[in-house]
């Protein structure tokens, strides 16, 4: 079959790889609808991980189940599904808290799971066409029959609910002001929840103003281009001081608005991977709370500077302490949401399919890859189709 395998930094190919099959009672193996390309494979894409050549991409998958284990009990052969991105067992410690993202047992030596990424575990990735799911009752979400809502749907393998965490890490509650920094689909997403959740004044703040239209447009939110002036005082100054919570949806790829080159194009070189979270310390008023989805690694091999590439960052904690501020922090718990927010899209309360920006079929990854990589203007969700 046909997969989106990872060759090298900046280099993926489509090539013929083995298929899956079942190799324990409780699989199920399906045929690939959607998968979709995330931020999070950029990291490996660009050579930030420690990713080596060969892993299948993938983590955001859906489709129909065709070959069904014999200890599978709810689901059955043309069953349609979305997964997500965590494996998960299910009856560990901390899969029974609701914790997901960090189960104890599919990944022996760390906690947590992944399809098609780097140390998460020998799951290979969706962008494929077929996908081997293990644990496959607690994995799967059932789907209506059909295709409808499936650029929705698709979305709650990992942006939506990651977006939808990202307000839970912060705790933001109904009338709370909310300042989030990113507008990437992880970023408009968790603008997207603020809205649905009540949010009375939302700022989203981002350099690329295609993203920004879509928040200001899709989320209500104020746009907050950073490229323009400090986004701490621009938001301040909107508001009449420090916002009630804040969302670091961007990670340790930030770019550093005090770098300014006047180019328009991404440069790694503006990069300050702890730009971001003191800007938040900064415009997040005293006792608030931020929530930190936007992804922190312990080892960069591209990183600016030494002390960043061991995962260690110039954080103000001595202002974080001062302001007695509280974060949440963690890749999100999808089973903990997606089987409201799909319920929520069935009913026609939410449609996050506003942020997929192209549809194309699997021969076209490494293209959209590129583009993508390159922060290219419209291009903010690619979904790929076998």
């Amino acid at each position: 079959m046909d997969a989106v395998v990872y060759q090298g930094p900046h280099d993926v190919e489509v090539e013929s790889v083995d298929e899956p099959g079942i190799e324990h009672p409780n699989d199920v193996v399906i045929d690939i609808t959607t998968s979709a390309i995330c931020g999070s494979d950029l990291h490996m894409y660009e050579g930030r991980t420690d990713a080596d050549p060969g892993i299948v991409f993938g983590h955001e998958n859906m489709g129909i189940v065709d070959e069904v284990g014999d200890g599978v009990e709810t689901l059955e052969k043309g069953d349609r599904i979305v997964l997500p991105f965590n494996v998960a067992c299910g009856f560990c410690k901390n899969c029974e808290n609701g914790k997901t993202g960090f189960c104890l047992n599919v990944n022996p030596g760390f906690a947590g799971g992944a399809y098609g990424y780097v140390a998460m575990g020998p799951y290979k990735g969706g962008q494929a066409e077929r996908l081997r799911v293990p644990f496959a009752d607690f994995n799967a979400l059932k789907l209506p029959e059909g295709t409808e809502h499936e650029d929705s749907f698709i979305l709650l393998a990992d942006i939506f609910p990651t977006g939808w965490h990202g307000t839970e890490l912060a705790n933001l509650q109904p009338g709370e002001s909310v300042a989030i920094f990113g507008a990437g689909p992880v970023g408009l997403m968790a603008a997207y929840s603020a809205k649905i959740k009540g949010a009375s004044e939302i700022y989203v703040v981002d350099r690329v103003p295609s993203r920004l239209e879509l928040a200001e447009k899709h989320c209500d939110a104020m746009p907050i281009n950073f490229e323009d002036a400090d986004p701490v005082e621009q938001i301040k100054d909107a508001h009449g001081g420090g916002v009630d919570k804040g969302v670091d949806a961007v990670g340790y790829q930030a770019i550093d608005p005090d770098t300014d080159t006047g180019d328009d194009a991404y440069d790694p070189a503006r990069e300050n991977p702890a730009v971001v979270l003191n800007q938040l310390i900064q415009v997040v008023r005293p006792t608030g709370q931020l929530g930190v989805p936007g992804l922190y690694v312990p080892s960069d091999p591209g990183a600016p500077d030494e002390m960043a590439a061991q995962g260690r960052l110039g954080i103000d904690f001595g202002k974080f302490f001062e302001k007695g501020l509280k974060v949440g922090t963690g890749q999100c718990n999808v089973k903990s949401y997606n089987r409201q927010l799909r319920d929520l899209i069935i009913e026609g309360r939410a449609d996050p399919s506003f942020v997929v920006s192209h549809r194309v079929s699997l021969d076209k990854a490494p293209e959209m890859y590129e583009r993508f990589d390159n922060r290219e203007k419209g291009v903010t969700k690619v979904l790929l189709e076998p």
